[in-house]
């Protein structure tokens, strides 16, 4: 079932959904379902599934010189989202990013997604590899997500790369989208980024998944701005528990966000990481309780495939 049609079901009930990252290369499934198990008993209506690009290595050939090797340390996506589906019996939501494809591959992907009943994309963009400093296209793949959607909204229509098919089947994609209430850390300002988000919206996009936040008003904010910039598909936040003192200083790093000034001074005085988890978790209810008063769609929480402090959260709201 598509995302917007779990939405419209739920007659204005908030709904519960994660986010997970793919077993690390040489794990196997029985690793991320151990971590899905505890989660799956509160009824998520979707399940995402991250996909992770390419990076290059160096390797010491021992002769002094050095090979540059490819290496994915999270592959599987699409197979994971089928395994999924099969063993839940939930649906999944691959991330489908431009980065590292290009456009053969990606309609490629599409069809293999199609024949495997997943009618749902998150459609990104993607980040830049670590040795390449700034995000690089494919140059002959799609640079931007606003690309990849039109792509994505083409095959809806029957149309593919290859001009020559003969009554090509038209597939049947829902696409959501990566909102920002703080802003795109590469956008020069919110509303030059509400443009772009506005652009995704207007070629085809249903929904949006909003990156982690600590401060609620900061979503309220942007919904209110997307509104005003007539954006007017379901706005769904992205949650995270706040699991470790590091964090403080990780989470603003690589994801461009502010923490509360009463989220950080709680987590500072904190003397080791349980402690901080149990801020973390009490924080989260009480964002996702407030949330779920004010009627959001859904619940989305970032678990980075572990269950224990998504799973007291959900205990509490769901």
């Amino acid at each position: 079932m598509k995302v917007i049609d779990h939405i419209n079901n739920a007659g204005g009930k908030t709904l519960f959904s994660i986010e997970i990252l793919p077993p690390r290369k040489g794990e196997d499934m029985k690793t991320l379902f151990k971590a899905l198990d505890p989660l799956v008993e509160f009824d998520p209506a979707f399940i995402d599934v991250t996909y992770h690009r390419e990076e290059y290595v160096y390797r010491d050939l021992g002769n002094g010189l050095l090979k540059k090797q490819t290496t994915r340390k999270r592959p599987g996506t699409v197979g994971i989202c089928a395994a999924i589906q099969n063993h839940y019996q939930v649906d999944a939501i691959p991330h489908l990013i431009c980065g590292g494809f290009d456009k053969e591959e990606t309609e490629n992907a599409l069809i293999d997604l199609s024949f495997l009943g997943i009618d749902n994309i998150l459609a990104l963009r993607g980040d830049a590899i670590k040795s390449e400093g700034r995000f690089i296209p494919h140059p002959e793949g799609n640079a931007y997500a606003s690309d990849l959607i039109e792509q994505i909204m083409d095959m809806n229509k029957g149309k593919y790369l290859d001009d020559d098919l003969e009554n090509p089947v038209h597939t049947n994609f829902s696409i959501g989208v990566a909102g920002y209430p703080e802003k795109h850390f590469e956008a020069p300002n919110l509303d030059s980024d509400l443009a772009y988000l506005k652009k995704k919206v207007d070629l085809g996009a249903e929904y949006i998944v909003t990156q982690m936040f600590f401060d609620n008003q900061k979503y309220f904010d942007f919904v209110e701005k997307c509104k005003e910039a007539g954006i007017h598909v379901p706005i769904i936040p992205g949650l995270k528990p706040f699991a470790t003192k590091a964090q403080l200083n990780v989470l603003p790093s690589v994801f461009h966000i502010d923490l509360p000034s009463d989220l950080v001074k709680a987590v500072e005085q904190c003397k080791n990481n349980k402690e901080v988890k149990d801020i973390g978790v009490e924080w989260c209810i009480q964002q996702s309780k407030e949330l779920k008063e004010a009627g959001v769609p859904v619940l989305h929480y970032y678990t980075m495939s572990r269950s224990e402090t998504t799973r007291r959260v959900a205990e509490q709201v769901f």
